[in-house]
C-alpha cells in the first residue's frame, strides 16, 4: 500500500483489519515522522511508545485470529493534552501540573480506547487552554505548518498541527470559544464542535484534576482529516456520561435531507460588529455559491433575529463567569471593587463583569441565552445550515506580548481587539449550536481558509452531511508543501 500518512482514519482501520497495514506499522511511521518534522512544528508534546506498541502488537494479533476490538481497532492517535490519559502526563500547558499523572482516562478518551484506538502521544495547548494561540512555559511553541511563523490556532492548536503534519489521522480536541474551529481553520483541517453535552467532558482539564461538573459552554469533539472521520469519532464518543447512563441515551437525528437540493442554505459572511477579511468573506461566499451550483437554495441575506453585539455579550459573560470560578477570591474581591462602568461594552468591561458575576447575574444571564436559543431555533426552522466565517482572518503570526486582552490582530488592513477573533465561534458557543468547519480556499499568501457550516442544537448530522458536500467541492484536506510525503 502507499504512503498511510495522509489517509483517513477510516481506510486506515480498514487496512489494518485485512492485515495490509499492521497496528505496529503504523505506529512505527507516525513516531518516525515525529522525528523527521516536529522539531519544527512541535505539535506533538508527550509520547508513551512503549505502552503504544504493545498494544498495538495486540491489535494485530486480534486481526489475525479475525478479531475486532471496533471501529477504531489499532489506530494511534494523539489527542490534546488537556483530556487525562493514564501512563503519560496532562499539564494543560501549565507548569503546575507539569507532573501530573491521572489515575483514569477521560471519559472521551476511554471510549476512543473502547473502540480501539491507541493513544500515543499528546498535542500541545495553551495554559489553561486559554488562548488562541498555543504555548506554554512547559512545551513551547507549537508552529502551523503552513507558515512556521504563524500560529496553528488554539486551545486544539497542537491537535490541528499533528493533523496537518501526518502524525495522526484523529485527534480529540476541546471547544470553549473555537478551541477545534479556530486550529482546523488557520491549519486546513477539519473539526467539529458538537451540540453541548453530546460528548462527556468529565477527565478534561481545565476544571482542575478530578472534577466531576462539566463546564457551561465547553465541548469535546473531533478534530481529522475527512468529514467521515469526524463523524465515526462523534459517534464513538457521543452519549451520556456515567451518572446518566442508566436512564439517557442519545439519538442524534438524521441529517435534515438525503439530498443536497433539498438543503435551504443561508449564508452570513460578514457583519459590522466583527468584519471580516475580504478574503475570508469571499471563500466564505463561494462556498455558499458552490452549494448552489449543486443545486442547494441559497440566501445570501437571511440572518436569524440575533444581534451579533448582543449575542458576543451574553456569550462572553457567561465564559467569563465560567472561567472566573476558578480565580482566587482575593482576585474576584479586587475585581468587584474596581468595576467597569456600567455602559462600557468592551471586550474587557465584558469580561470583568462576567468573572465576578453572582448567582442571580448568572440566571438573568441564562435566560438571555435562552431567548437568544429560541431566536436560533426560528431561524433553524427556515433554514437547514448557516455558512459563516470561523475566524475574520487566516492564520496569524505568532505574538506572545502582552495579555489576551492588550494584542491587537490585523483584519482588512485595520487594526482590531484580539478577541475579535473569537466573535464568530461565540455566536454558536454560547447557544450550544453545532458546527463543522471544512477547508474552502486559500489566501494568496498561501494560507488556508475554513468556513463554518451550523446548524440547529442536536441537528449535528445535518452540519456535518453539508460539510461532506463542501469537502467533495473544494478538494478536502490537503498536506502543506514540504509534508507530503
Amino acid at each position: 500500500m502507499g504512503d498511510p500518512s495522509y489517509m483517513s482514519a477510516r481506510e486506515l482501520v480498514a487496512a489494518i483489519g485485512d492485515q495490509t497495514l499492521r497496528s505496529e506499522e503504523l505506529l512505527d511511521h507516525y513516531l518516525d515522522r515525529l522525528d523527521r518534522y516536529n522539531g519544527q512544528i512541535n505539535a506533538v508534546v508527550t509520547t508513551d511508545p512503549d505502552a503504544a506498541r504493545a498494544r498495538a502488537r495486540a491489535a494485530d494479533a486480534a486481526a489475525a485470529r479475525g478479531e475486532s476490538w471496533g471501529p477504531l481497532h489499532g489506530l494511534p492517535i494523539t489527542v490534546k493534552d488537556t483530556f487525562e490519559v493514564v501512563g503519560m502526563t496532562c499539564t494543560a500547558g501549565a507548569p503546575e501540573l507539569k507532573d501530573h499523572r491521572p489515575a483514569r482516562h477521560a471519559t472521551a478518551v476511554e471510549r476512543l480506547i473502547e473502540a480501539g484506538a491507541i493513544v500515543y502521544g499528546k498535542s500541545n495547548t495553551p495554559i489553561w487552554a486559554g488562548d488562541l494561540q498555543t504555548y506554554n512555559d512547559v512545551h513551547g511553541t507549537t508552529n502551523n505548518p503552513w507558515d512556521v511563523t504563524r500560529s496553528p490556532g488554539g486551545s486544539s492548536g497542537g491537535s490541528a498541527a499533528a493533523l496537518a503534519s501526518g502524525f495522526t489521522a484523529l485527534e480529540l480536541g476541546s471547544d470553549i470559544g473555537g478551541s477545534i474551529r479556530n486550529p482546523a481553520h488557520f491549519c486546513g483541517v477539519v473539526g467539529h464542535k458538537p451540540s453541548f453535552g453530546v460528548v462527556p467532558i468529565r477527565g478534561h482539564v481545565p476544571g482542575p484534576p478530578g472534577h466531576l461538573t462539566g463546564a457551561d459552554i465547553g465541548v469535546a469533539g473531533p478534530l481529522a482529516r475527512s468529514v467521515d472521520d469526524l463523524e465515526l469519532a462523534l459517534d464513538v464518543m457521543a452519549g451520556s456520561d456515567m451518572l446518566d447512563r442508566s436512564a439517557w441515551h442519545l439519538k442524534l437525528p438524521d441529517a435534515r435531507h438525503e439530498a443536497i437540493r433539498d438543503y435551504r442554505v443561508a449564508v452570513w459572511s460578514d457583519d459590522d460588529f466583527c468584519p471580516v477579511d475580504p478574503v475570508v468573506r469571499d471563500l466564505v461566499e463561494g462556498a455558499g455559491s458552490a452549494l448552489a451550483e449543486m443545486g442547494a437554495d441559497v440566501d445570501f441575506t437571511a440572518r436569524p433575529d440575533v444581534d451579533m453585539q448582543d449575542s458576543h455579550e451574553v456569550y462572553y459573560t457567561l465564559l467569563a463567569a465560567e472561567l472566573g470560578a476558578s480565580l482566587p477570591d482575593s482576585m474576584r474581591r479586587r475585581m468587584r471593587e474596581n468595576p467597569p462602568a456600567a455602559d462600557d461594552r468592551s471586550h474587557e468591561a465584558i469580561f470583568a463583569r462576567g468573572t465576578v458575576l453572582d448567582h442571580a447575574g448568572w440566571l438573568q444571564m441564562n435566560e438571555r441565552r435562552a431567548m437568544l436559543r429560541e431566536m436560533w431555533n426560528r431561524f433553524f426552522g427556515d433554514v437547514d445550515v448557516l455558512l459563516c466565517p470561523v475566524m475574520p482572518r487566516a492564520a496569524i503570526p505568532h505574538d506572545q506580548k502582552g495579555g489576551v486582552g492588550s494584542r491587537t490582530v490585523e483584519i482588512g488592513g485595520r487594526t482590531r481587539p484580539y478577541v475579535d477573533m473569537i466573535v464568530w465561534c461565540g455566536l454558536t458557543c454560547g447557544v450550544y449550536l453545532p458546527a463543522t468547519v471544512v477547508p474552502v480556499g486559500m489566501t494568496n499568501e498561501g494560507l488556508p481558509v475554513g468556513v463554518q457550516v451550523v446548524a440547529n442544537f442536536m441537528d449535528d448530522r445535518t452540519a456535518l452531511h453539508v460539510a461532506r458536500h463542501l469537502e467533495k467541492a473544494f478538494g478536502g484536506v490537503t498536506p502543506p508543501p514540504g509534508f507530503a510525503t
